[in-house]
């Protein structure tokens, strides 16, 4: 199971909104076939565990067990059912991770393999399965994106200049560049009004290989000028405002209410557009109204211990939180929390 998750964690950024899942096929202690989902759309971990079976071997397929790291799936979506795939080839042993919460698996593909008589064992290295699947989990169980929260800050707990419009290069090279991954790893990003207005950010994964995240962006009044790197349409945007609901050439115009919670609106139309996740970037009110509002699930702190800025604006305040990792990347101090009040895993 632990390769079954090595595996899986190869898609990471390629298969969403499908989960990452890793298969192994295992013939008296000896790995015969192995293979992972690898791009939305694609054939399932199950199809190329099976594919991946060399001549001599296809012989034992029918006396060998089959590791999954999510329960097989028991619909038609884009490729056919796992659990048919499992049933014709007389595999008689399926070990399962964890089970699917997708309303149209939950259940049935475990259902459907003993109705055929496979044996099936469940639940095993449970946790470390659902983990991997954290986005996909926490989507279809509560309803909502994974939010992930993300600021770097100096070794005095600031954020940028003392004027709001003045640019701090806070986090390393080395750093940066890390930042891209977790950007390839979300199927957005999100920033407020003030950050894209003084940086400019592109938001994409220029120094990562990896998907781009959709851009999403709040500017309630449209008063974020065309110029901006974020309105090239080169990436699917979405601009959170108080004004207008109008689609044009990659770019959203999603209208939210000036009178109701903007995170809850924003977490909402996340949830209608089926995006899992998000990584939310800037700037520190948007950062505080999620953190008030206890709309979290990780988040991730880059603090330069060698840089001090004295009259600078102030990272954002944890209200709860609990350190789950820690680790150093030259000058930078990374250090990730996770919300103990939001996990559904």
């Amino acid at each position: 199971m632990q390769r079954c998750i090595q595996l899986a964690r190869s898609a990471a950024g390629y298969v969403a909104p499908n989960p990452m899942v890793g298969a192994v096929l295992v013939h008296e202690n000896r790995i015969i076939g192995e293979g992972y989902h690898q791009q939305y759309g694609g054939p399932h971990a199950e199809v190329h565990c099976v594919n991946s079976v060399k001549e001599a071997d296809r012989h034992l397929i029918p006396q060998s067990t089959i590791y999954v790291s999510l329960e097989p799936c028991a619909h038609f979506g884009k490729t056919p059912p796992c659990a048919d795939l499992i049933i014709e080839k007389k595999i008689p042993h399926v070990v399962v991770g964890c089970r699917d919460p997708f309303k149209q698996v939950d259940g049935k593909g475990v259902e459907k393999l003993q109705a055929a008589g496979v044996q099936v064992t469940m639940n095993v290295l449970e946790q470390d399965c659902k983990d991997l699947n954290k986005r996909f989990i926490t989507f279809h169980a509560a309803h909502r994106p994974y939010i992930v929260l993300k600021w770097a800050q100096t070794a005095n707990g600031k954020i940028g200049g003392e004027t709001g419009g003045e640019r701090l290069l806070i986090s390393n090279d080395y750093t940066n560049r890390l930042v891209h991954k977790w950007r390839s790893e979300e199927a957005a990003i999100l920033v407020g009004t003030n950050t894209a207005l003084f940086d400019d950010p592109s938001l994409t994964t220029r120094l990562w290989k990896g998907a781009n995240p959709v851009r999403l962006v709040v500017d309630m009044n449209l008063r974020l000028p065309s110029s901006l790197q974020l309105f090239n349409k080169q990436v699917s945007t979405i601009v959170f405002n108080s004004l207008q609901h109008e689609e044009q050439d990659n770019l959203l115009y999603y209208q939210v209410t000036q009178d109701v919670n903007l995170v809850h609106q924003i977490v909402h139309a996340l949830y209608q557009l089926k995006i899992q996740s998000v990584l939310v970037e800037g700037g520190a009110q948007l950062l505080q109204s999620f953190i008030d509002e206890g709309l979290w699930d990780e988040i991730r702190v880059i603090t330069n211990n060698e840089m001090v800025v004295q009259h600078g604006l102030p990272a954002p305040r944890m209200h709860t939180g609990r350190l789950h990792k820690q680790e150093q990347l030259f000058s930078d101090t990374l250090q990730y929390f996770m919300n103990p009040q939001t996990l559904v895993l």
